[in-house]
């Protein structure tokens, strides 16, 4: 029986090292902040993501169904520059919301960003291609 509880509790250590191999180094500085503000960064996470993914099906709305816009190049290349406009969005989320863990783990101040205003002259330039296609059209 001994024995037994003995070969287990080894296997419980190993488990215990092999979780501690996978989770990142900033997971384990600091102390664990509240849940609930850990929550909530992952909900802004969620939103940035949905933000990307909606820019990404602006570009593939724009490539497949835009008969009336010309010239088609312009288009396109509207079309990939939101596809990487929301390749890049999606990296900056991840950026950013592990820049905000890792601030709470330190009950330090969160970092700005320059998502928003990036996204905000994107969107306006984007806005204003498009414009100028349906005036020339």
């Amino acid at each position: 029986m001994q024995r037994r509880t003995a070969q287990l509790a080894k296997r419980g250590e190993r488990a215990a090292q092999s979780v501690d191999m996978r989770t990142p180094t900033w997971r384990r500085q600091g102390r664990e902040p509240d849940y609930r503000f850990s929550l909530a960064n992952e909900r802004t996470f969620l939103a940035w993501i949905r933000t990307a993914l909606a820019l990404l099906a602006g570009g593939v709305l724009l490539d497949q169904f835009s008969t009336r816009l010309a010239p088609r190049g312009a288009v396109l290349g509207l079309a990939i520059g939101l596809a990487g406009l929301a390749a890049v969005l999606s990296g900056i989320a991840y950026a950013r919301w592990r820049a905000n863990e890792i601030a709470m783990r330190l009950e330090q101040p969160l970092p700005s960003t320059l998502a928003i205003p990036l996204l905000a002259a994107a969107a306006l330039l984007v806005c204003a291609a498009i414009g100028v296609l349906l005036i020339a059209s």
